[in-house]
């Protein structure tokens, strides 16, 4: 009964529902009321009414109808547009969740699901020792791939459990977050460099990250391969479409993981969302590069990126080597200066700052280095019949010309390619002394394409180095032309392999279960035996690799491939009645004919103007310079993911290694966030 004083008053009821961790029923509670309350004097209400002696700090409302925190205690009820139809949920803000890495290895912990998801991933990064979160995000499994685990699950009898890493004592668990020296520059280096084993002596720093050295070997080595049974059953995409499908499920980085539908111990999966894999340092990044190692071996297996046989043996040949190594006991306990430098060398070949940077480099506008050889130019005819002649071909800033022979050289070409925006395909069997690039050169009515044949390999290379630098509107005097050429000549010698007598009668072949390392394609096409001969003759040139450089190499032969770092969305463009796929890499938009896998128009972020969406029809529109502006609905995602997925490379293009490692959240968002 409501009695005579407040009949008639401003008052009125709202009703609380109390989520206690120590019940498993929720309570309802009815709290009398007036609209200029604060939503801090509601808790404080509420609490005063439980009577239960708690710390109810991590504790916070949620109003339910319209899936929103409400968190800023200093606004009144009527300032939220809070009233009496409302039901409000007092809930705890963290909340536990499985996380599947890039491993496949599933840890639970408790994670901000009030925090949006930027800050909630950077989070979970510090509990697990990622550093550089923002290449991270969340991303919710698809439907397809939910569908074959229930079929799996239905047709086997024995019942799986799944081994959990349980990291419940996390410091986000009371609300605080991990401690911000965690990477300090100056620390001494947490990890031993060879190894990824984290050194006993620093460990005791981690005191309030949960953390131990045995959860850190976890994260930070590759464990046994999966069966060739259990890679059967795992959803592998077979067209651009089912790829697209793969992006559907990212998360929205700007909202909170209870405001997109996440539940407490729901299952997400923790992936590298952007390929621009920044400041890679063996001394701290031990779990990082395992885990890119990981979703890079699992990328090759399940088919989600397409490579050659040839590489596909390399790859095989690198996770064998990762796989003896991570393994053997002999890794856990020997350090060598000279192996340090190896593996810092390597890097500094590796380093993927992928336009991501401001670049440190120093041009000599003064003299700018050309390259001049015969080279031969392939041209498909009709009914499939090509013609190859060899031309006098020069290379000078960012074009190539060719003339009949060397003599006229100095004349008018026959042709002159400007490279600047174009997409470079290797065309390479080494084994077949084949060394080709394909060129394809945006012109007004598509992509004009350029086969270039070379006779050996270090002709290749320099000429492919410095394809690859026009491409993106830089020339040879860039200084990363001669690393970019070391890195293409050091992926050709692991291509390059003959099998010793000594190789084949391997006591360690007989256990090596080829069909683990390669993807079920492989498996299919050969023998056992044929596969594990001939991973063991691509083997003998990594042999000798320590293991990080190893994950280093496999890491840089995933870049080397042709569609690598190309995220796939169904769209359709405005004035266009059929759909296209349009992929996003990190320096550029590439719109992709669905039904030949073919490149149709290339558009690079550095002459882009300007993005935005039309939220009404829900159109991301962009313009580029010279007049260029394209617009396009997302088929196959939410508008705001793809746009989120644009923002976030101009993001990272944003960073540099000198300034500290924070990072401007408020620009992501801006970038990101559309005005919505």
């Amino acid at each position: 009964m409501i009695s005579s004083s407040a009949y008639g008053s401003n008052t009125w009821e709202l009703l609380v529902i109390v989520d206690h961790q120590c019940e498993e029923e929720q309570k309802e509670f009815t709290l009398r009321v007036t609209g200029d309350l604060h939503i801090g004097g509601v808790m404080l209400k509420l609490v005063e009414q439980i009577k239960v002696s708690q710390d109810w700090s991590d504790y916070a409302l949620w109003w339910e109808q319209k899936k929103c925190w409400l968190l800023k205690t200093h606004w009144t009820l009527d300032k939220c547009g809070v009233q009496a139809d409302a039901k409000l949920l007092f809930t705890t803000q963290h909340k536990m969740l499985r996380l599947r890495l890039p491993n496949m290895k599933t840890v639970r912990l408790k994670v901000s699901f009030s925090s949006v998801v930027f800050k909630a991933v950077s989070d979970i990064c510090k509990i697990l020792n990622i550093r550089r979160s923002e290449e991270l995000s969340l991303l919710k499994q698809s439907e397809d791939t939910l569908r074959k685990k229930k079929k799996k699950d239905k047709n086997s009898k024995e019942v799986v459990t799944e081994d959990i890493l349980n990291l419940c004592n996390s410091p986000t668990s009371s609300g605080l977050s991990a401690s911000p020296g965690l990477y300090s520059k100056t620390m001494t280096p947490t990890y031993d460099p060879i190894s990824g084993t984290p050194a006993s002596s620093t460990i005791t720093w981690f005191s309030d990250s949960p953390l131990t050295e045995q959860n850190c070997s976890i994260l930070a080595f590759s464990h046994p391969n999966c069966s060739p049974e259990a890679l059967a059953e795992m959803y592998q995409p077979r067209t651009l479409a089912d790829k697209a499908k793969l992006n559907a499920g990212w998360l929205d980085s700007s909202r909170s993981l209870m405001e997109q539908g996440i539940l407490e111990d729901d299952q997400l999966l923790l992936r590298f969302k952007y390929y621009t894999f920044f400041d890679l340092n063996p001394k701290y990044d031990a779990v990082r590069i395992n885990q890119i190692y990981e979703q890079a071996r699992w990328a090759i297996l399940l088919e989600e990126i397409d490579c050659t046989e040839e590489e596909m043996l390399i790859f095989a040949a690198l996770q064998y080597h990762v796989s003896k190594l991570s393994s053997s006991s002999e890794t856990q306990d020997f350090t060598n200066e000279s192996e340090v430098d190896e593996v810092e060398a390597a890097l500094s070949n590796l380093e993927v700052t992928l336009e991501g940077g401001k670049s440190s480099n120093i041009l000599d506008i003064t003299d700018i280095p050309k390259l001049a050889d015969y080279l031969r130019l392939v041209r498909p005819r009709r009914l499939s019949i090509k013609t190859i002649k060899p031309y006098w071909f020069v290379f000078k800033d960012t074009s190539i010309s060719y003339f009949k022979n060397k003599e006229s050289g100095q004349g008018e070409p026959i042709e002159k390619l400007n490279l600047k925006g174009c997409e470079v395909v290797p065309d390479v069997n080494v084994a077949a002394k084949k060394f080709g690039i394909k060129l394809l050169i945006p012109v007004a009515a598509g992509m004009n394409e350029v086969y270039l044949r070379c006779d050996n390999e270090n002709q290749y290379a320099r000429w492919m180095a410095a394809s690859v630098l026009a491409s993106k509107g830089k020339t040879m005097a860039d200084s990363s032309y001669h690393p970019e050429v070391h890195k293409i000549l050091s992926f050709l010698k692991m291509k390059n392999w003959t099998m010793s007598p000594q190789a084949a009668s391997d006591p360690e072949s007989i256990d090596m279960k080829p069909e683990c390392f390669v993807s079920l394609r492989y498996t299919k096409k050969y023998k056992s035996k044929q596969l594990a001969a001939r991973i063991l003759e691509a083997h003998q040139n990594v042999s000798q690799m320590p293991l990080v450089e190893a994950k280093l190499r496999f890491i840089q032969a995933w870049q080397s491939l042709p569609e690598f770092g190309l995220s796939y969305y169904i769209v359709r463009f405005k004035g266009s009645k059929k759909e296209d796929v349009l992929g996003v890499s990190y320096n550029r938009l590439i719109r992709i004919d669905i039904a030949t896998g073919d490149p149709i128009t290339t558009w690079r972020f550095s002459t882009m103007k300007q993005w935005n969406v039309n939220w009404e029809i829900r159109q991301v529109g962009i313009e580029f310079d010279q007049n260029v502006s394209i617009a396009f609905t997302c088929l196959s995602a939410d508008c705001k993911i793809i746009h989120e997925h644009i923002g976030g490379y101009i993001f990272l293009s944003t960073r540099s290694k000198d300034h500290n490692e924070s990072l401007d959240e408020e620009l992501f968002h801006k970038l990101t966030g559309g005005q919505e």
